[in-house]
């Protein structure tokens, strides 16, 4: 219990868009070790590239530190992260894996965990993951190559992936907008109607 606690209160700050940006940061890196298996399970083959991955997990996992110097700084550093670790994979698998569909969660994040007052950053990284994908055909040849079915299961692991996060974002998002309101319920009350 004891390393969960440190975990829950690394990840914890006062500001609620921080607290998201922090947990988020954490569960992305927590899973990037389970890359590569999935990899050679579902996809089989050389999986050499998936082990490259990990250079973008210490970036999330300092999300915490820089934030509790800069909360700007800090929700900035997720997205651009995330970002940077989809550009380096599409660089590795090559576009035909479909992994640049987590620039969409970038995107989504860099838009939620600023304020209107701040939107200019959220824009501003929303707009560098719109461009990292038109970009796409900079990226050269991927370090390893497939075959047509190895990338149809790649493209089906990363889609899956990535709506995954999507939905694990939007109920950190919901949960945070049901505790501002005031409006969270207990654990089994229903709608009457």
């Amino acid at each position: 219990m004891r390393p969960l606690r440190a975990l829950s209160a690394y990840a914890h700050h006062p500001d609620p868009r921080v607290a998201a940006a922090n947990l988020i940061a954490l569960i992305v890196a927590s899973n990037q070790p389970f890359y590569p298996l999935y990899l050679y399970w579902l996809v089989g083959g050389d999986i050499t590239p998936g082990w490259f991955t990990f250079l973008s997990t210490p970036f999330f996992l300092a999300v915490p530190a820089v934030a509790r110097r800069n909360t700007i700084a800090g929700r900035a550093l997720l997205p651009l992260a995330g970002i940077g670790n989809t550009v380096q994979c599409a660089w590795l698998f090559g576009v035909s894996s479909a992994v640049e569909i987590f620039l969409l969660p970038c995107a989504m994040i860099a838009l939620l965990l600023f304020r209107p007052k701040e939107r200019i950053y959220g824009l501003a990284l929303a707009g560098l993951a719109f461009l990292a994908f038109l970009l796409n055909d900079s990226y050269g040849s991927p370090i390893a190559a497939y075959s047509a079915e190895q990338y149809a299961a790649l493209a089906r692991l990363n889609v899956v992936s990535a709506g995954m996060l999507m939905a694990f974002v939007a109920l950190i998002f919901s949960n945070r907008l049901a505790e501002a309101e005031g409006s969270v319920e207990p654990a089994g009350d229903q709608i009457s109607g």
